[in-house]
C-alpha cells in the first residue's frame, strides 16, 4: 500500500520536526547543568532518534516499515502533593543576547517542542489511512505526551512553570452547570 499525498506531507513535516528536536536536544545535552534534567534528556534522546528512523522507513518503503515505536510508560505518580504546593513560578527575563541556554530555557524549549509535536501527531494520525502508519503516529503522540509530562513535572517542581490548583469554589461553579445523563 502506497502512502497518500496527505500522509507523505505529514511525514515530511514530522521528519523535519524530528531533525529540529534531535539537533536541539544534542545542544541541550551539552549545556544542561541540572542532573535530573540531564537524565531526562539522555533517556528521551534515543527514543526521538528511533522515532525519526521509523518515519524515514515509512517514506523509503511503507510496505517494509516496522511501524512499532518503543513508547515509554507514563509515570502517574510524578505529581506529588509537594509539587502541587510549590510557590508560584519564578519570574523570567527574556534573554535577547543568548550564547548559552540555562536549564529553564532548555526545559521550556523542549517542553514546548513536545507539546507542538503531540498536536501534529494527533492530527496526522486521524488522517492516516494506512493502519500501520496510523498506529505508529498514535504511538508517537503517546510518546510526546509521556515525555512532556516528565518535563512539565521538572519545570513545575523547580518553579519554572505555573502549576495552579483550582479552589473548591471554582470547581463547584463549573460542576453546578452540568448534570449526568441517566442511562
Amino acid at each position: 500500500m502506497k502512502l497518500t499525498i496527505c500522509e507523505l506531507s505529514y511525514l515530511n513535516e514530522l521528519i523535519s520536526s524530528c531533525v529540529n528536536t534531535i539537533t536541539c536536544m544534542s545542544l541541550f545535552k551539552n549545556q544542561v547543568t541540572n542532573e535530573e534534567l540531564k537524565s531526562i534528556l539522555n533517556t528521551h534522546f534515543p527514543i526521538h532518534v528511533e522515532d525519526y528512523n521509523k518515519k524515514v522507513e515509512f517514506v523509503k518503503n511503507v510496505d517494509t516499515a516496522s511501524g512499532k515505536l518503543n513508547v515509554p510508560e507514563l509515570n502517574t505518580s510524578i505529581f506529588s502533593e509537594d509539587v502541587c504546593k510549590t510557590k508560584p513560578a519564578t519570574s523570567c527575563t527574556v534573554n535577547t543576547n543568548v550564547t548559552n541556554l540555562n536549564d529553564r530555557e532548555i526545559a521550556l524549549s523542549y517542553f514546548l517542542t513536545l507539546k507542538r509535536a503531540g498536536k501534529e501527531y494527533a492530527i496526522a494520525s486521524m488522517e492516516a489511512t494506512n493502519p500501520k502508519l496510523r498506529q505508529f503516529l498514535k504511538d508517537a503522540y503517546t510518546m510526546s505526551c509521556n515525555h512532556s509530562f516528565e518535563v512539565y513535572e521538572w519545570l513545575a517542581k523547580n518553579n519554572f512553570y505555573p502549576l495552579v490548583i483550582t479552589t473548591d469554589e471554582q470547581t463547584g461553579t463549573i460542576a453546578s452547570i452540568y448534570n449526568t445523563i441517566p442511562i
